[in-house]
């Protein structure tokens, strides 16, 4: 499992960090399967797995549960915990506690919060209480309303000062990494040259020191939305609908479930076997 260091190490010798979202544990299984550098339990899970329209309705104990999960299919992986809305917010001691649950409850090897300046007490607080935090600026969905949608930030002047401030505000409150959301590729490229800290990309070009992409996304399972940053690598969804399609047939048709997929009576138990059911025929 790679550690904060492993990632501090791979961005001065230039490697990049490949991670994905996972939020159960055939995923995470999948995912470690295939060398994944990083898994994050994202609060994307609200859309993703329960419909909801945004992240805002994730709780925490919802969060707690897909962790565990994707802990005990990727138990070798380096996993990040997503704060979700108002588990952060209101106050350093509520941050804290928080946090820490993902440690205690899930095993997470790090948590995940949305916002720059804003929060930067609750990072220095989540920080001093001994967990690691990567931060997450630019387009932070869980504040999409105050940003006007889920739109990219950083394409004007006065945007991308903000932006730049929020990056050196979350490495000066002590975060170990920051997830760069939706912004110029221009910008993230100097963002992660001007920090010391590993600087992550989504929708952020391919000059940070790594990528993550919804799992979802990237398997082409989602159909509701798709953002311009993301590559489908899969059209799992019309493959699953394609299987589905032939599992009705089949059993509409009869042909499903055959023989094969059927067990036989012990051969020594063949004859009572069959007295007990013809027995119970007549009485019928």
């Amino acid at each position: 499992m790679f550690t904060r260091d492993d990632f501090v190490k791979m961005k001065k010798e230039g490697k990049k960090v490949a991670w994905v979202t996972a939020y159960d544990y055939p995923t995470a299984h999948l995912a470690q399967k295939a060398g994944m550098d990083m898994i994050l339990v994202g609060d994307s899970l609200g859309m993703v797995m329960y419909g909801y329209d945004s992240t805002v309705p994730v709780t925490m104990d919802e969060c707690i549960i897909h962790c565990r999960a994707v802990r005990r299919g990727a138990p070798d992986v380096f996993v990040i915990g997503d704060m979700p809305f108002l588990s952060y917010q209101i106050s350093v001691e509520d941050s804290i506690r928080n946090a820490g649950r993902f440690l205690k409850e899930a095993s997470m090897n790090c948590i995940k919060l949305e916002g720059g300046r804003r929060v930067k007490d609750k990072i220095r607080g989540i920080v001093d209480a001994g967990i690691l935090v990567m931060g997450h600026i630019g387009l932070t969905p869980q504040s999409s309303g105050q940003l006007g949608g889920f739109k990219a930030q950083g394409r004007t002047a006065q945007s991308a000062e903000e932006t730049i401030k929020d990056a050196l505000a979350v490495q000066e409150a002590g975060a170990f990494a920051i997830l760069l959301e939706a912004v110029p590729p221009e910008l993230a490229k100097a963002i992660t040259k001007m920090l010391d800290i590993p600087v992550y990309g989504i929708g952020a070009g391919k000059d940070t020191d790594g990528q993550v992409l919804i799992c979802a996304d990237l398997l082409g399972l989602f159909e509701t939305f798709t953002p311009k940053f993301v590559k489908k690598y899969e059209n799992l969804a019309a493959k699953v609908v394609n299987a589905f399609q032939q599992y009705i047939k089949d059993v509409r048709k009869g042909s499903f479930p055959g023989p094969e997929h059927g067990y036989s009576v012990f051969e020594k138990e063949k004859d009572a076997f069959d007295k007990v059911v013809e027995r119970y025929m007549k009485e019928r």
